[in-house]
Order: C-alpha cells, then sequence, then structure tokens
C-alpha cells in the first residue's frame, strides 16, 4: 500500500517500472499527470547495458532492487508507453 498524499497519484511512494520506447526506468513513483512521470531514486536501462537484455534487467530489478543512479527523473507523458508496479513483474 502507498502513501497517500493529496493531489499526488495513487502510485506516489510505489516502486514502478517505466517504459519509454528503448529505455526502462525503475524508481519510486512521486507523481504521474497529464505532464510527465515523476521518478526518485531510479536507475535505468538503455539498452545497452552489458550482458542483460531488457527483460532480464527488470527481473532482476524485481528480485533484488536497483541502486539507485538517477535522484529525480521527470519522462515526458508522451514519450511513456507503460507504468506498472514492479511487484507485479514476475522475478523469474
Amino acid at each position: 500500500m502507498g502513501t497517500f498524499h493529496q493531489h499526488k497519484h495513487e502510485l506516489h511512494g510505489i516502486t514502478v517500472v517505466v517504459e519509454t520506447g528503448d529505455d526502462v526506468y525503475v524508481g519510486r513513483c512521486d507523481d504521474i499527470d497529464d505532464r510527465a512521470v515523476i521518478l526518485l531514486d531510479a536507475d535505468a536501462y538503455g539498452g545497452g547495458d552489458g550482458d542483460h537484455s531488457r527483460e532480464e534487467w527488470v527481473q532482476r530489478a524485481a528480485r533484488f532492487g536497483v541502486w539507485p543512479k538517477l535522484s529525480r527523473v521527470e519522462l515526458p507523458r508522451a514519450e511513456v508507453t507503460s507504468v506498472e508496479r514492479l511487484g507485479e513483474v514476475e522475478a523469474s
């Protein structure tokens, strides 16, 4: 269950996976509105991250979490293709 703040999205405080074209971000959702998805304490997969595919990277994040490399990320809503709770990703 997330934290409840007025005027924040229902996913506020929940760790989410956000996809934007070729990139995937995992971080704590601060807010989602018509303009942007804002993540705190996030990490990103940009397609060239060593030995792991995009799917493997997300599954690993679901099992172990991520080491936050980005303190705040603001992703334009028009570029976001999906937002889902990290806890709903099947960690195989």
